[in-house]
């Protein structure tokens, strides 16, 4: 018998020798570049560490300089002319004295604790000023805030003033605002930092590169016994290979070196043990191994595959273009084929406006995962670079497009409508689109107007929970500890939005926070009081203080106390005006058609200037960037902050600065929520669109209807106004509903103004089924 022998093939010395020195120049070149990397994060670290100290020191500077004046102001006070002044009630006499040997202070003036005078005198006399002596006397103790006097910034300081216990008046005096400005202005920083002095929304003083100032939150300081802020921000250096650190960079550097000199050796070894090679038959070389295809391939890029991976192809359907978002029905009018084209057309956008960086992130339903496949492979297609956050609240992809410097994200989301519903919330350039700018992705789609990238755009992902959460405990830390339960509604919000309230010092009881798409113990929406009852039952059986609910994608706020009362946003929403207009004097607050008409009332009691707009997120924000509103906030339950935020609307957010304003009053939550204005007000009524058609029908009823002896009002839908309450009728823009509400003075005006609404609308649709 013959025994045949197999040997396998190998490769031989003089096959194996050309690969060597283009495998050692590539170890070479990724040594360089991860030398290169560490270098960079060094020097990032450095000069992130020097700008704090530069920031500490301003910091340290305006404290020391406020301690200073404000003990000058106490012995002013507590002076033996002024307390004669005082007790005789001369005010003119104690004004002269408050302000005498003072260097640099003017305006100086002793008012009566009423402010008669002041109020008379607006708006002449100032808001700014006026604000800042209420804070003295609800204080109780020294304030300085920044006003405008003639145009410029000055350091305003108000106390309140006393003969013996009794307060007897206000003290008020205007000093240079170099007297906290100074460690700004002075500090030694570089003109690739940004350094800024700030109250509220406003940036008093800004120092080196301006363009850094969307970012300089991140790293604020907060001066010590003021509302005043120091913010800084240096030039964000993205992460190195693989997310890797300084020195992790610097060691593998130092491997990739090590590698390439071995490289080099065995190619000098193998040169010199060269000579006559047996013919092995068709080897396959090394270099031709390495440019193989390899098998996974394919699934890098998304985009080939994903209008393939569904079922059936479905048709761009105009009716998913709402308002002010994209928003369908899985397997009806939205797929993973729809998404990309609705990624490719986003991206066209983006291109069309020269930006490169998008942030996406999704909720918890079911399709998310598939379509959020689909949309980035549309923005790859469009040469997008994009980062995915993961599962994340809507409000966390808008901090994202922040946070990473993007300026543009996609919030994959059906928010709290069912569960087969999903949807697509786009800010492109800091923009939230919303009307024309939506229907033209539609018109990009339809008439082939997309672009595409030579070389697709690349894909990271990356989680920023953590960022988000100290972005805002860094900001937000109450003054008690308050018990509170959490209702997610089992929607995305259900793991951060714990931490968040956590993390700023509250007891949090998490309840259905447990992301699930399905949504199995109630609909995620909190504007619907049935979807509340399971959370007031457990703040009563747990005797919380509060309880907080978020909807299905974390951009809405819903509360109830612990009395089981459901306080609607528009109340809060005056809770949230009173605390910012305590350091914003005069600022714009803007609210829905839906909103109270108590709300502008209360607004403009405490200084501010009401206005009403159109309900819609975007439509909201859009609203804001006109008139620089420094707060906004909707019926549903959205709320946006630009005080100390970003101005997007973000219930997680909305809900800690509640828990701050509610911690540090006397009274329980309870009694201070009960204790806002309140009348006779319906939730939200929702009631089917006759033919599924809300617009049509709220057109012809704005045409048709009469309200005899009321006022009028058609900036969304009609809203009615009577001396002793109102009604509305509106079109919802993201299902074929129409949304009602009605708040009166009294249960028998309530019942007179859903009477008359009731017969005009069947006067239009006799069979309209109404629920009241």
């Amino acid at each position: 018998m013959v025994e045949v022998k197999l040997e396998k093939p190998q490769i031989s010395a003089a096959q194996l020798r050309p690969a060597l020195l283009p495998a050692a120049a590539l170890c070479g070149v990724l040594a360089l570049w991860m030398a290169w990397a560490g270098v960079q994060q060094h020097r990032d670290a450095l000069r992130r560490a020097d700008l704090l100290q530069v920031r500490d020191a301003a910091v340290s500077s305006a404290h020391d300089a406020l301690g200073a004046e404000h003990k000058r102001l106490r012995e002013r006070l507590e002076s033996a002319p002024m307390q004669a002044a005082l007790q005789a009630g001369d005010f003119k006499a104690a004004s002269a004295e408050l302000g005498k040997n003072w260097p640099g202070a003017s305006a100086g003036t002793v008012l009566p604790p009423d402010l008669a005078e002041e109020y008379a005198a607006l708006p002449k006399s100032g808001y700014g000023r006026l604000g800042a002596m209420e804070a003295a006397i609800v204080a109780d103790k020294p304030m300085a805030a920044i006003v405008r006097d003639g145009g410029k910034a000055v350091l305003a300081m108000a106390a309140p003033a006393r003969v013996g216990e009794q307060l007897v008046g206000v003290a008020y005096v205007q000093l240079p605002l170099q007297r906290v400005g100074d460690g700004v202005e002075k500090a030694d920083l570089g003109s690739d930092s940004y350094l800024a002095l700030r109250q509220g929304g406003f940036s008093v003083i800004e120092r080196g590169d301006t363009a850094l100032n969307n970012g300089a939150e991140a790293l604020a300081a907060k001066i010590p016994g003021s509302d005043l802020r120091v913010a800084a921000a240096v030039p964000d250096i993205a992460g190195g290979p693989l997310g890797m650190g300084a020195l992790p960079c610097f060691i593998a550097a130092v491997v990739l070196a090590l590698l390439a000199f071995v490289l080099v050796r065995v190619r000098q070894r193998l040169g010199r043990a060269g000579g006559p090679v047996e013919d092995e038959g068709p080897v396959q070389t090394l270099a031709e191994t390495m440019s193989a295809p390899l098998p996974e391939a394919n699934a890098v890029t998304v985009s080939e595959n994903t209008s393939q991976a569904a079922s059936r192809p479905l048709a761009v359907d105009n009716g998913i273009f709402r308002a002010y978002d994209i928003r369908g029905v899985v397997g009806q009018n939205l797929d993973p084929g729809i998404a990309e084209m609705i990624g490719h057309a986003v991206g066209s956008v983006m291109h069309d406006q020269g930006l490169s960086e998008i942030v996406v992130g999704r909720d918890g339903r079911l399709s998310g995962p598939s379509l959020m496949d689909g949309l980035i492979a549309g923005l790859r297609k469009a040469g997008r670079n994009v980062t995915d956050i993961g599962l994340a609240p809507t409000p966390v992809t808008y901090f994202g497009a922040y946070h990473l410097r993007a300026g543009s994200c996609v919030s994959l989301t059906g928010s709290h409508n069912p569960p087969d519903y999903n949807g697509f919330k786009i800010v492109v350039g800091g923009e939230t689109l919303s009307g024309d700018a939506i229907t033209d992705l539609y018109r990009r789609i339809v008439g082939g107007r997309l672009h595409t990238a030579d070389e697709p755009g690349t894909l990271t992902e990356r989680d920023i929970s953590e960022d988000y959460v100290q972005r805002i405990a860094s900001d937000i830390q109450i003054d008690r500890p308050l018990k509170v339960v959490v209702d997610a509604g089992n929607g995305v919000a259900g793991d951060i939005g714990p931490r968040v309230l956590a993390a700023i010092g509250a007891e949090v009881t998490p309840l259905y926070c447990e992301i699930d798409g399905e949504f199995p113990n109630h609909h995620p929406d909190p504007s619907e009081p049935h979807n509340l009852v399971d959370l007031i039952k457990m703040v009563q059986r747990l005797n919380a203080d509060l309880g907080i609910a978020f909807d299905g994608d974390g951009d809405r706020l819903g509360v109830v106390t612990r009395d089981g009362q459901n306080i609607f946003p528009d109340r809060l929403l005056m809770l949230f005006a009173a605390d910012v207009l305590e350091r914003n004097p005069g600022a714009m607050i803007i609210y829905d058609v839906k909103c109270t008409g108590r709300l502008p009332g209360h607004i403009l009691r405490h200084g501010g200037s009401p206005l009403m707009w159109k309900t819609g997120h975007s439509l909201i924000k859009a609203k804001m960037r006109e008139t620089d509103a420094e707060l906004a906030g909707e019926m549903s339950g959205h709320f946006f902050f630009k005080e100390r935020w970003y101005g997007f609307d973000d219930g997680i957010y909305s809900a800690a600065r509640l828990l701050e304003i509610l911690a540090a009053q006397p009274d329980s939550p309870s009694q201070t929520l009960n204790a806002l204005p309140n009348g006779v007000a319906t939730p939200e009524i929702k009631v089917d669109a006759p033919d599924g058609d809300p617009h049509s029908f709220v057109e012809r009823f704005r045409n048709e209807a009469s309200f005899e002896g009321a006022r009028l009002s058609t900036i969304d839908g009609l809203r009615v106004d009577f001396p002793d309450g109102w009604g509305l009728v509106r079109a919802s823009n993201t299902t074929p509903i129409l949304v009602m509400r009605f708040d009166a003075d009294s249960q028998a005006a309530m019942e007179r103004i859903q009477g008359l609404f009731r017969a005009q609308l069947h006067a239009i649709k006799p069979d309209l089924a109404l629920p009241f």
